[in-house]
């Protein structure tokens, strides 16, 4: 087992709040970062890579998967079924491996009550202003009004639940709200309950010090 157990990093926010763009400014700042492949019962579109997108699995096994208790959290998106499979994050934490989650409220409440609960750090980040979160779902360009539309009227939902995770960030400046992102990981890394082999380490300071007496 590695010197410290992986962490279960979730990031949640109301789309546009900057979740995305902060998870992968978290992976070019630790290329170790492992994020969470999703199990899906869609048909892969092209250019899809089985195990690297996604998990591409039949509805049936999907099912089998959540009745024998191998997913984390999952979801029905229109006709589809999409989950966070638990084996491979189990490895990765075992190894030392942070597994990073892109994932709503819904899904941060499923994994934080699951049996890896001990691993997890939530953090929700918020926008600085309504007005600023529906600017920035426009500027980017990829969205029709109706959309966006769509978008602003989910966003109060997501927000509600802010209060349900360890850390809330407020970006209303994306380089100062990744410096903060990047001091909470470094800190929880070394949680207690992540270093397993701190009990050993006591115990042995104890024994050399009963030698000295």
């Amino acid at each position: 087992m590695s010197e410290r157990l992986g962490l279960l990093i979730i990031l949640s926010s109301p789309s546009g709040a900057g979740k995305s763009t902060l998870a992968g400014k978290l992976r070019d700042w630790d290329t170790s970062l492992k994020f969470s492949v999703s199990a899906t019962t869609r048909p892969p579109r092209a250019k899809e890579v089985e195990a690297e997108d996604y998990f591409f699995v039949s509805q049936e096994t999907f099912r089998t998967m959540v009745n024998q208790g191998e997913m984390l959290e999952h979801a029905r998106v229109f006709e589809n079924y999409y989950g966070s499979p638990r084996d491979p994050v189990t490895a990765a934490i075992d190894n030392g491996r942070d597994v990073l989650f892109d994932v709503d409220w819904q899904g941060a409440q499923q994994i934080s009550n699951s049996t890896l609960k001990q691993h997890v750090l939530s953090i929700f980040i918020l926008p600085p202003s309504i007005a600023e979160l529906r600017r920035r779902l426009v500027s980017r360009g990829q969205d029709s009004a109706e959309t966006i539309a769509l978008r602003m009227s989910e966003s109060w939902d997501e927000i509600s639940h802010w209060d349900g995770y360890d850390y809330v960030l407020i970006n209303d400046d994306l380089v100062e709200t990744e410096a903060r992102l990047k001091s909470i990981i470094s800190a929880e890394r070394f949680r207690r309950s992540q270093q397993p082999g701190l009990l050993e380490h006591v115990r042995k300071l104890q024994t050399e010090f009963e030698e000295l007496s």
